[in-house]
């Protein structure tokens, strides 16, 4: 196999092609949620897989958007890597935030601008170009590769997991790879091993029948705000413990293992403050890494009541509503936490209507796995520093889907500058950090086929 040193050279050296071919998907919208642009870049994506030498590309329909699929197997190789990644993008607006057209790829400051260059079309093509750098360099990959790009992960990827059963055995492989997201601020390269579930509410408590004026009928009219704000009292303590009953049983214990790893991973709040905006943090490494892995959330996203125009109004509003979202950690089940808040709600304040938005499971491997352990050797070779290693990103994606259709294991390695400004006006990537991230895919690939890491 090729060493490291000639996969840096070869990267080097044909920077400007590679730049061209991630300029040429940039400039191709693909925006889910509005449905402009998705057969366009499907069809540019699998030219560009069978360019870079990625065999039995094809276009695969669902019931929403399409999936690309493609491989490279040879019965030689033992273990297979599937590799995950989405060619859909957020809708760019508000348009005039943009430095320059979101469309129209441009660096400056040695950053790529432009709409998915970070979520995740950089990402996504580092793992096609790590393919033709390894397949010019060494004619083969020591591994089996499967690619499964999704059109419609902005949109909560809800035809992957029917997709993933009925193309089970298409896709079965030894692990699932892929990068989304961003580095750690500090720079230090990130693993997940998992990912947080979720399950949104909306609580709606209501009052009179229409608005009433707040001093003529004060004290006489209930007021729906302060229903539901004593409700969220009861919900949750200052310290952000859950009130609601059994919310925490089944929460998976961590193991020595989990600790350890938790309790290595690098930390200065003074560092993390200032990336949130915040004056201080005041939490040690490893209240901040459980916090942000392995303990569930109770979150208000957002919460409605009265008049909030210009001026005062002084009513009694008829109606206060509030949407919570509540992230989950390895083994707890969405349906059995949802159904916990609602007792719960019913028991304290039965007259308030508690509805379900959306919900899916987590997701979290064992951190001794062999596979977990060469990953985690490889991608802190190729950064040249140690890896944080998340036992669950604190975000939610797809991780369970992987997991529990394929029963196999699922890393994400993000590859992305933490100020990508995903999902925001004026997205970027690092150059230096998409070129890093080629790397990385070549470095995975070539060291899963060993026992070490080379």
């Amino acid at each position: 196999m090729t060493n490291r040193e000639q996969i840096k050279k070869y990267i080097n050296k044909n920077q400007k092609e590679f730049i061209d071919v991630l300029f040429t998907l940039l400039k191709q919208p693909s925006i889910s949620s509005q449905n402009i642009g998705i057969k366009e870049c499907a069809d540019l994506l699998q030219g560009i897989m069978k360019k870079a030498g990625i065999e039995n590309v094809k276009i695969m329909e669902s019931n929403g958007h399409p999936f690309v699929y493609g491989d490279l197997m040879s019965p030689e190789n033992e273990f297979t890597l599937l590799i995950y990644g989405h060619y859909d993008v957020q809708p760019p607006e508000p348009l005039d935030k943009w430095i320059s057209p979101p469309f129209k790829p441009i660096i400056r400051n040695n950053k790529i601008y432009a709409r998915g260059v970070g979520d995740n079309k950089g990402q996504l093509l580092a793992h096609i170009l790590a393919v033709k750098t390894l397949l010019d360099l060494q004619g083969s990959i020591p591994i089996n590769l499967k690619f499964i790009f999704d059109g419609e992960e902005e949109n909560g990827s809800p035809n992957l997991k029917p997709f993933m059963v009925k193309h089970k055995e298409m896709l079965q492989a030894d692990l699932i790879y892929r990068s989304d997201g961003p580095l750690d601020s500090s720079g230090a390269p990130i693993i997940n091993l998992g990912g947080r579930g979720m399950v949104s509410l909306e609580l709606t408590a209501t009052g009179a029948d229409r608005d009433h004026h707040s001093g003529n009928k004060g004290n006489i009219v209930p007021n729906p705000a302060w229903k539901l704000i004593d409700l969220l009292s009861a919900l949750r303590t200052p310290d952000g413990t859950v009130q609601v009953e059994g919310f925490y049983d089944d929460v998976r214990a961590l193991s020595e293992r989990d600790l350890e790893i938790i309790r290595s991973n690098y930390f200065d709040a003074d560092e993390k403050a200032k990336t949130y905006g915040l004056k201080h943090l005041d939490m040690d490494g490893e209240t901040y890494f459980k916090n942000k892995s392995v303990v569930p959330t109770f979150n208000i996203n957002g919460i409605a009541s009265g008049y909030m125009g210009e001026g005062h109004k002084t009513i009694i509003p008829s109606t206060a509503t509030v949407r919570l979202d509540v992230r989950l950690v390895a083994d707890q089940d969405p349906r059995d936490i949802f159904n916990k808040i609602k007792n719960h709600i019913q028991k304290i304040a039965p007259d308030i209507k508690v509805s379900g938005e959306g919900s899916f499971p987590p997701s979290r491997i064992p951190t001794d796995l062999p596979v977990v352990q060469a990953v985690i050797k490889s991608i802190e070779k190729t950064y040249e520093q140690k890896a944080l290693i998340f036992l669950a990103a604190g975000s939610s994606g797809p991780n369970n889907i992987f997991t529990d259709v394929l029963n196999k294991p699922s890393i994400s390695v993000p590859y992305a500058n933490a100020d990508e400004d995903n999902h925001a006006p004026n997205e970027n990537m690092n150059v230096d950090l998409f070129f890093k991230g080629i790397e990385a895919s070549c470095n995975v690939m070539n060291d899963l086929a060993d026992d070490e890491p080379s």
